[in-house]
């Protein structure tokens, strides 16, 4: 009977693309702070307590991650873990990534796994399981998973399954906002295309299938913010997809240079910004959270406002 009554909620979830629309029309925000709890970083009230060792930085990092999702809440829609940071600190590092997906869900924020996963159909698979599939009668670890395309359709497929089966949602990476990103991503095919906008045209292919109510597709891009014209390209490419755009912040880019990326909607792009939220305080008078609370406040507006909704 629990089986069953398990396999029911799963049927009536909601699509990614359609819980994300809800939360960004309810909330007037596209904003997705990207958790990426370096220890060296830390406020020094946490620091503290992170150089004792290995278990004690997990707790320190843990700590952190809820004191942010307290503080950022209001402002955006879910948030994003660099799964790489929490990984460093091993199996206690793995304990803080749970107990910050959790959290951020009781917080009612969308939860983003930043894993960049790709690999051959039986490994994409068990990572599908690890992030994407209810466990034991528990949710999902993440809504949604950034994944790595470039090794083709079948280590993507596994991803796609959990879009079907599990309401989950994936954010393929498309064109992303790194330096090194040329030296592959924008070679130039025969036709005179650059690769990434055939990896474009593959994501909106695989996510024809996926659509929600609000005509988003749940297989969506990571498309850099730094990259104003790329952006404009890429929504022309992938004119369902929702776009995750990394860039905003720390790296340069601002929310009037991702306005064309909201075309289709205004759920149909999430920015993405970590360092300038999380650790604002750097650069303030204030507390960690107040500073992470007004940097993630003021980005909310100014992104709804570029985006023209």
């Amino acid at each position: 009977m629990a089986q069953e009554l398990d396999v029911g909620t799963r049927a009536a979830t909601a699509a990614f693309p359609d819980r994300l629309a809800e939360a960004v029309e309810r909330k007037r925000t596209q904003i997705v702070v990207g958790l990426d709890p370096r220890v060296d970083l830390l406020p020094v009230e946490l620091k503290g307590e992170a150089v004792l060792g290995r278990a004690e930085a997990g707790r320190a990092v843990a700590r952190f991650c809820r004191g942010i999702v307290d503080a950022v809440a209001p402002y955006v829609v879910a948030v994003k873990l660099q799964i790489a940071f929490f990984e460093a600190l091993g199996s206690d590092g793995i304990e803080a990534l749970e107990d910050a997906c959790a959290y951020a869900r009781e917080a009612g924020l969308l939860v983003v796994a930043d894993g960049k996963r790709g690999d051959i159909g039986s490994t994409a698979r068990a990572y599908a399981a690890a992030y994407l599939e209810p466990r034991e009668h528990r949710p999902p670890l993440a809504d949604a998973l950034t994944v790595n395309p470039y090794l083709g359709e079948d280590s993507v497929e596994p991803f796609l399954q959990a879009c079907r089966l599990h309401a989950a949602g994936i954010f393929c990476l498309v064109r992303t906002s790194n330096a090194g990103a040329s030296d592959i991503q924008d070679l130039t095919l025969s036709d005179g295309r650059p690769l990434w906008q055939h990896v474009a045209k593959l994501v909106t292919e695989w996510g024809e299938g996926l659509l929600g109510e609000r005509g988003l597709s749940s297989v969506g891009a990571v498309v850099g913010a730094t990259l104003p014209r790329a952006v404009g390209e890429a929504r022309r490419a992938m004119p369902q997809a929702v776009f995750l755009l990394p860039g905003v912040g720390a790296q340069g880019a601002t929310p009037a240079d991702v306005a064309r990326a909201f075309t289709s909607g205004p759920a149909s792009a999430l920015v993405n910004s970590s360092r300038s939220v999380i650790y604002a305080f750097r650069s303030s008078e204030a507390d960690w959270r107040a500073a992470a609370a007004a940097e993630a406040a003021r980005l909310a507006r100014e992104v709804w406002l570029a985006a023209g909704w």
